[in-house]
């Protein structure tokens, strides 16, 4: 496998932003990039196993070995995987993009800056349960190991050239340079999504500018659907409401923008989970992926261009676990938000996340009826002398009209030490409630606080004590989900609607 550099950028530390500034004309927004890496890891595993021919396939793709094998390991054998869509002007050997090419992704200058503008942690449970795939919005204000608290898509960068330049003083100059370089970025990246979520990763996905483009082609595009037309200069972006199939520079435009949208990055996130369900969707298509097909080759150019993986991924055990997913066993969201305009300090206006509401968050959702994750506290009944109650027992009834939610919020609640009920389907209704057992107040209050709502608590004669029943009503949004797009949405990976829902 080959090793990966990048043109030297210039040795200064990443640029803070200004609070709300007019961006120039052509300003570069990537988010979408990080798609391309879950697509060509669903590629991998497609081509394993329709053709068998992971080991020449994977001969040609680039690695950094950048995964400490320190940390806890789940019980469950589980696997946990940070996907990175890269502000980089290179492909995955490190060869520079032409101008040509440069100008079709409408890319812009180069500012010197190394954002990882897109950042995504999927878990791959080893048991058959459900794959979560969890965005950090690229604005998140976190604390940066060595580094202090700045915007977490400067992690990469900050490290990067703080090694650089050490690097440069040991004489190590040229493609080694950027290589050693860059590995020092990619871990401290790690290493802030590990403090911020509490999660251990096992293995690392990165992916250039171009590959986006040169996938989506190649699959015939994605459709999509918007509530409202758009036109945003800066991304490209200019579509018609309604449905339509997205693909190539159209493509990158639709997952970019975040200007002239009601919430920003949260709305762009809200779209690339959309899209990122879809071209799952149809890469894993036994259609598309026909062995020896034109469609798979530019599929295995494209992936060679623009993927980065760590060399201890074994891709195949990773094909076994991916193919159990086509039913529909996918899922995504977002962490917790406090605000999506902090001021800061050095680093203008940011998103703001609680760290303690992130990893209780990303607890209940990676693993679901686990404990509450070291530092997390999560509400409980108590008993006269003070003491803690066991935490009652749980029932979810979904009557919000959005497939799945049950038994997502059931998870999340086992996940904060709540035990799990049944689960199933009432009768349409708006308003959230949480109902409890005569006497038993307590127990439903501890469960309306852990949902993080402004829900009713009633009575019901129908329970008995230690029992608890939520109806979820059309209010009903999850964690994470709070600044998200109206309407909201519950994505669930491949199981789709034959039409996408519409978004911002």
């Amino acid at each position: 496998m080959a090793e990966r550099a990048t043109p030297p950028p210039r040795s200064r530390p990443p640029r803070p932003s200004t609070r709300r500034p007019p961006p120039p004309p052509k300003r570069k927004l990537t988010g979408g990039k990080v798609f391309v890496t879950m697509l060509s890891v669903l590629v991998l595993v497609a081509t394993g196993y329709y053709s068998n021919l992971a080991d020449s396939f994977t001969d040609g793709l680039s690695t950094a070995d950048v995964i400490s094998g320190s940390g806890e390991k789940p019980a469950d054998g589980a696997v946990d995987i940070l996907m990175v869509g890269m502000d980089s002007r290179t492909d995955a050997q490190g060869n520079p993009l032409s101008k040509e090419q440069l100008a079709m992704l409408n890319a812009g200058k180069a500012d010197g800056e190394i954002n990882t503008d897109t950042l995504i942690m999927i878990r791959i449970p080893n048991d058959g349960g459900k794959a979560v795939g969890i965005s950090l919005p690229r604005d998140s204000y976190v604390d940066i190991p060595n580094h202090g608290k700045h915007k977490i898509n400067s992690a990469y960068g900050r490290a990067k050239l703080e090694a650089r330049a050490k690097l440069q003083k040991q004489g190590v100059q040229g493609r080694d340079l950027d290589v050693k370089s860059n590995l020092d970025g990619a871990k401290s990246l790690i290493a802030t999504v590990e403090k911020l979520t509490g999660a251990k990763i096992d293995h690392y996905a990165e992916v250039n500018l171009l590959g986006f483009y040169d996938i989506t082609n190649a699959i015939g595009g994605i459709d999509v659907c918007l509530n409202k037309a758009v036109k945003d200069s800066f991304s490209g972006a200019n579509f018609p409401a309604g449905r339509q199939n997205l693909q190539g520079t159209a493509a990158l435009a639709f997952v970019r923008q975040r200007h002239g949208l009601p919430n920003g990055d949260i709305d762009r996130i809200a779209r690339q989970q959309v899209f990122m369900s879809g071209m799952a969707k149809k890469i894993l298509s036994k259609d598309l992926l026909v062995p020896g097909s034109e469609t798979l080759g530019k599929l295995q150019d494209a992936i060679k261009k623009s993927v980065v993986l760590d060399p201890g991924w074994d891709i195949m055990r990773f094909a076994q676990q991916m193919m159990g997913f086509t039913g529909g066993n996918v899922s995504f969201q977002t962490i917790p938000i406090v605000t999506i305009d902090l001021s800061t300090p050095n680093d203008g206006s940011a998103v703001g996340v609680d760290p303690v509401a992130v990893r209780k968050f990303v607890q209940g959702v990676i693993t679901p009826g686990g404990p509450p994750s070291t530092g997390a506290t999560s509400p409980g009944t108590s008993t006269t002398d003070g003491t803690s109650a066991p935490k009652p027992t749980v029932n979810v009834l979904n009557g919000s009209g959005r497939d799945g939610l049950a038994g997502d919020v059931s998870d999340v609640l086992a996940g904060q030490g709540f035990k799990p009920g049944t689960t199933g389907n009432a009768a349409a209704r708006q308003k959230t409630v949480v109902r409890h057992a005569k006497g038993d107040k307590a127990a439903g209050e501890a469960v309306a606080q852990a949902l993080e709502g402004e829900f009713a608590v009633e009575e019901d004669a129908n329970l008995t004590k230690g029992k608890v029943t939520v109806i979820l009503g059309k209010d009903y949004q999850q964690s994470g989900e709070r600044l998200a797009a109206d309407p909201l949405l519950t994505l669930n990976g491949l199981a789709q609607e034959p039409q996408p829902a519409c978004i911002n």
